[in-house]
């Protein structure tokens, strides 16, 4: 399935311009290996793109759960957060998720610059930051650019309640997804170098309340 709201105009432009193409080539071309050569090679990026933007149905995973498919990068304690950082590359699944059942309501955008996803410096680079009211009491969610990632698209509104799993939003072209929980409420279950898949790994337990 594609990336809901992204994919499906760019595909259909995408194929435009293929058939467009074909055609204008056809017409000038005598020999047909130039021809052959360009539908190979715009063959080729429909596949790049039907497979880039895939967005797959995910069986939901227990406790709290990824946000991000990728590499947990680092899980600290911020003062009163846990964060707990994951490295989406471009290979991932770029679609990320609520990592728990909660209402968006503040969306606020920030930073500046586009440092390597994975170096210290990105937490400064551009993102969107979105609050979440939930069980555990406020809940942050950070989508932050990269290098090359520097496209942020949100497939939600402030007001808006969410259910565990359902879409967030993405990054294009991959980067890092921050979630940032309440420490004294949950004890993390993943640890620096784990594979993370959105809406199914378990990166966070809910404690009692003391």
């Amino acid at each position: 399935m594609f990336a809901p709201r992204t994919a499906g105009p760019l595909c259909a432009g995408v194929a435009f311009l293929v058939l467009w193409a074909s055609l204008t080539v056809t017409r000038l071309l005598p020999h047909a290996l130039p021809i052959y050569l360009l539908l190979g090679a715009a063959g080729a990026i429909w596949a790049f793109l039907l497979w880039f933007f895939r967005d797959p149905e995910r069986s939901i995973g227990p406790e709290i759960v990824a946000g991000a498919d990728g590499r947990v990068l680092s899980v600290e304690r911020d003062g009163d957060w846990l964060e707990i950082r994951v490295f989406m590359g471009v290979t991932n699944v770029h679609v990320n998720r609520f990592p728990l059942a909660g209402r968006v309501t503040r969306v606020e955008e920030g930073g500046h610059g586009f440092a390597p996803a994975y170096a210290s410096a990105a937490s400064s680079n551009v993102q969107r930051r979105y609050h979440l009211a939930t069980r555990l009491g406020p809940v942050e969610l950070l989508q932050v650019t990269g290098l090359v990632a520097r496209r942020l698209v949100s497939f939600v509104k402030e007001g808006e309640e969410h259910a565990k799993g359902e879409r967030l939003g993405m990054i294009v072209l991959g980067s890092r997804f921050d979630v940032r929980l309440p420490a004294e409420r949950v004890e993390a279950l993943v640890a620096p170098g784990a594979i993370t898949w959105a809406g199914v790994t378990p990166i966070a337990r809910e404690l009692p309340v003391r």
